[in-house]
């Protein structure tokens, strides 16, 4: 902005200065009314539907699964995917919020363009775009991620008989109570990592071998061992059935 610029800039700001009107008790009205509109809505909104509410809670619970509000599935999805490696971890949670806060707080410092049209702005106009998209997708995949405590949906092979689909369902709900799907993906639930895919596990490992490895798994994967006898042996039969 060259020096002719700058004085009609402020020869039509100081104009508009004296045309328009003060803040208060103005733009105090306007504000005010608006804010009495939305508070008027949410009301009626909770009126006609009521507040959200889970069930009591219970801290001896073992099979809770916490998630966040909707406006930080974003960074829930971040977390969930970088957890395969800790040391990630803190910059997850802390580093890149923070990293992108001090960034926005420090844009009128390093962002010195007098250019006020996004189309001219293409670097800007870039970033934004794409922080939108990111966190729009991060949100989606964070809300539509499964809990690890719901059983996988496969539909027993035909083959069976009719007391072993029964078994086979037994198994599967153990293994949806049992949280295995906080690590394991079966079918179509389920998270990727850090244990295996165990959509297809029996064309791979025998049932001996399934029950030997969830008797004395490999850490940080927990024992079931101290499962009761008929529920281990339904989700051994369960997992030695997928193929």
């Amino acid at each position: 902005m060259n020096q002719a610029e700058k004085e009609e800039y402020l020869r039509e700001y100081s104009q508009l200065k004296n045309e328009g009107e003060p803040f208060f008790p103005y733009t105090v009205a306007h504000d005010g009314t608006m804010a009495v509109i939305v508070m008027a809505v949410i009301i009626l909104l909770a009126l006609m539907f009521g507040a959200e509410l889970g069930p009591k809670a219970d801290p001896t619970t073992t099979t809770y699964v916490p998630r966040p509000d909707w406006y930080f599935f974003f960074l829930f999805e971040v977390l969930r995917v970088m957890r395969n490696v800790p040391k990630f971890t803190p910059m997850a949670t802390i580093g890149v919020p923070t990293i992108c806060m001090i960034l926005l707080f420090l844009l009128p410092f390093y962002d010195r363009s007098p250019e006020r049209r996004i189309e001219r702005r293409p670097i800007a106009l870039v970033a934004g775009v794409a922080t939108i998209a990111a966190m729009a997708y991060l949100t989606y995949t964070g809300a539509h991620t499964g809990s690890p405590n719901s059983p996988p949906t496969l539909s027993p092979p035909a083959s069976l008989t009719a007391d072993q689909k029964a078994t086979f369902e037994a198994g599967e709900f153990v293994v949806g109570e049992s949280g295995c799907l906080a690590c394991h993906v079966i079918g179509e639930s389920g998270n990727n990592g850090p244990g295996p895919d165990l959509t297809h596990i029996a064309n791979t490992v025998p049932a001996a071998q399934i029950a030997s490895t969830l008797r004395n798994p490999t850490p940080p994967m927990p024992s079931f061992k101290s499962l009761p006898e008929d529920k281990f042996n339904d989700v051994v039969y369960f997992l030695s059935t997928l193929q």
